[in-house]
Formats: structure tokens, sequence, C-alpha cells
């Protein structure tokens, strides 16, 4: 049991260096570009989707939250909500690249959970028929000729509290916080990798295959659920699982584009429409679990 411990600890504490240079730049990034973002996101018009998807792939912390929070103030549609979700990686970017030898995966799973998004993102607009009914047309109209959009002077937060956009990030925000963010990481991940080796060592690799369904074009419904829970745990545990061949590529891709990371809490709390919000939910995996099992089936 002893060597399990270190094992994990060992594979993980391998991963610490990697993990903080790459949260420091997501931090100056979302300090940096943040307003920017959200400012695209806010005047993408019918292009939201597209738009949304395409931002929702770049690794900064509490994006979901934000484009949460301008869905609650009706300034995005469902549809760019959507894609902004399914687009979004959580944690999954900065687990990879912390592993130098599984980096060639990120860019077919960036690309295949973008068009995912761009496709699920009009498909609901579409369907719904009012691509632009989420947007008060004349609120906003009217913000932009005073030179701003509403909500922009909100108190807007990343994940962990801090606000998003600002022109200078002070030095204790840009290496503190991420400092913090790589040891809660770190915890995460070995928690994940000492159970993974425990499950391996007590039920056999084989067995344990075969409880998360092997290769079967179901896996992904199962894994779906475990990324619907709004916690970077859960995109953590779905990479790692991945990334040691516990899990195909298509269950991968259902976890992570279910994995909306907080947005979901934030969207269950600020959100008036309770039926809006679990049609969004239900959307969500649903659009998840069905190209999880499309990939599942051609992705051998």
């Amino acid at each position: 049991m002893f060597d399990l411990f270190v094992d994990a600890l060992v594979d993980t504490a391998k991963m610490l260096p990697w993990l903080f240079v790459f949260y420091v730049a997501i931090e100056f990034i979302e300090f940096k570009f943040g307003g920017k973002i959200r400012e695209k996101i806010k005047t993408a018009g019918k292009a939201g989707p597209l738009v949304g998807a395409a931002l929702g792939s770049v690794p900064q912390c509490g994006f979901s939250v934000i484009s949460t929070a301008l869905y609650t103030q009706r300034l995005i549609t469902t549809g760019t909500l959507l894609a902004v979700y399914l687009s979004t990686s959580d944690e999954a970017i900065p687990i990879i690249l912390a592993q130098p030898d599984k980096v060639g995966v990120l860019l077919p799973l960036l690309t295949v959970k973008i068009i995912i998004g761009v496709v699920a993102g009009y498909s609901i607009d579409l369907v719904g028929g009012r691509l632009s009914n989420a947007y008060m047309e004349s609120e906003i109209c009217a913000a932009l000729e005073d030179g701003h959009l509403p909500g922009e002077d909100s108190d807007e937060k990343g994940c962990c509290g801090h606000s998003c956009g600002a022109e200078k990030p002070p030095f204790r925000e840009i290496i503190i916080h991420p400092l913090v963010h790589t040891l809660k990481i770190f915890v995460f991940l070995f928690g994940v990798t000492l159970l993974l080796n425990f499950l391996i060592f007590k039920i056999g690799e084989e067995n344990l295959h075969g409880l998360l369904l092997g290769n079967s074009i179901w896996q992904p419904v199962i894994v779906a659920l475990v990324g619907l829970i709004p916690n970077c745990a859960a995109s953590l545990a779905v990479t790692q699982i991945f990334l040691s061949g516990g899990i195909g590529f298509g269950a991968a891709v259902a976890g992570l584009s279910a994995s909306a990371g907080l947005g979901i809490l934030v969207l269950v709390k600020e959100n008036r429409n309770l039926k809006d919000t679990l049609r969004i939910i239900g959307i969500l995996y649903a659009a998840s679990v069905i190209s999880g099992i499309v990939i599942q089936y051609f992705y051998k």
C-alpha cells in the first residue's frame, strides 16, 4: 500500500512545475484579456455560438462562470452559452500539457469540442427559431450609445473570486493565486492517481476496464454524468483516466464536453427560470453523450 502512495506522489509531483507555469499563463490571460473576451461574446450577435465555442476553448479560469452571468442578464443566447459550455475543458488542458508524452491528444480534443460547441449552439438557436431572442436589443443599443454594455460595471469574478480583465495584474495575484491553484489541483490529481492505482492493485486492470464498460459505445453515458459534476475535480478525473487508458476518446470528449465547471452552479443559483435551467443542463448532457457515442463508435 505504501508503494502505491509513493508511486502516486512521484507521478503527480512531476507535473507540479508544468502546472504552475501553465496556471501563471492562464492567470495572465484572464487579467489581460478577460474583459475583451467578455465584450466579444456580448457583441457577437448571430456569430455568438461560433465566437463562444472558439473563446470557450481558451484555458481561462472561470470563463464558463462569466458566460453564465451574461446569459442570466439575457445578453447572450442559449446556443452561445451551450457553445461555451461544450467547448470549455476546465482543468483538462493544463493536465495534458503537464504530461509532454500525451500532448498529441490535445489538438484533436480541442478541435472536436469546438466543432461540437458550434454545431450544438447554432442548432439550439435555430431550432428555437429565435436566434437573437436572448438579446435585450433596446438595452444594448442604448448602452452602446453610452459607450458601454450592460453588466460592464458589475463585479464579475473568476473561478476563485478574483476580478477579471485588469490592465496590470498585481504581482501577488499573478503568482500567489496560480500557486494556490496548482497546489489544489495537485491534491485532486494525487487523489485520483492514488485511487486508480489502488483499484488496479485490488481488482486488476482488466476488471477495472470492464467496470468502465471497456471501449463500449455506452461508455460516454456514464462519463458524461461525471463531467456534469460542477467541480474542477470532474474534468481532472476524466482527463487523468483517459490519459491512463481507462476510457476511450469518445468517452473523454463526452465527459469534458459536459464539464462546464462552476458555470452550472452559477446557472442554478442565478437563473430565475428553473425549467430553463434544467433544459440547458439536459441539452448539455444529451449533446455530450450523443457526440461521445458517435466518436466512440468510429474512433477505435
